[in-house]
């Protein structure tokens, strides 16, 4: 895939959101369903990795840009990942006191919710790609119990999977 091109969407995919998985719909509808550079599979294990290490949450970005255009695109990865901060400092200097005025807010609010709704619609295709038994189905469903009880730190829900799933590949 072309550098730039690569560049370019997942710039988009990073201006358009405003968390760490935001950009998920973004980048499977253009690398996944248009252009065919990667599949569900592919863009699941490049969001595992770049998840994985610490570091920003859309850090994702940057092994979603190497699986399809290898260093270069892990390059334009990080570029698109690292470009918004530069935009914000930019907008930050225009708007300013703007920022609490009512139709801001609501503003926000709306792309908030938005993002939301393209996340979902992104997560169902790669979620019936990653979840193919039982023992994946129950992990994924104990997991999303744990986050929404808010008083189990993440560390441990990922710790815990994690374990389980080695635990179950090992003895069954």
């Amino acid at each position: 895939m072309n550098i730039v091109l690569l560049y370019l969407i997942l710039l988009k995919a990073t201006l358009t959101s405003f968390s760490g998985l935001g950009s998920l719909p973004v980048l499977r509808a253009d690398l996944v369903v248009r252009y065919r550079v990667l599949t569900d599979r592919q863009l699941n294990t490049a969001v595992a990795a770049g998840r994985l290490g610490p570091g920003p949450l859309g850090n994702y970005v940057v092994s979603v840009g190497y699986l399809a255009g290898g260093i270069g695109g892990a390059c334009a990865g990080w570029l698109a990942m690292i470009t918004p901060a530069f935009v914000v400092i930019l907008l930050i200097r225009f708007i300013g006191a703007r920022a609490e005025h009512p139709r801001a807010k609501a503003a926000v609010r709306a792309v908030i919710l938005a993002g939301a709704g393209l996340l979902l619609s992104a997560a169902l295709p790669l979620g019936k790609d990653a979840i193919t038994g039982s023992l994946p189905a129950s992990l994924a469903g104990a997991s999303f119990l744990a986050t929404l009880s808010a008083r189990i730190d993440m560390l441990w829900i990922v710790t815990a999977a994690a374990l389980a799933g080695v635990f179950a590949y090992a003895f069954f």
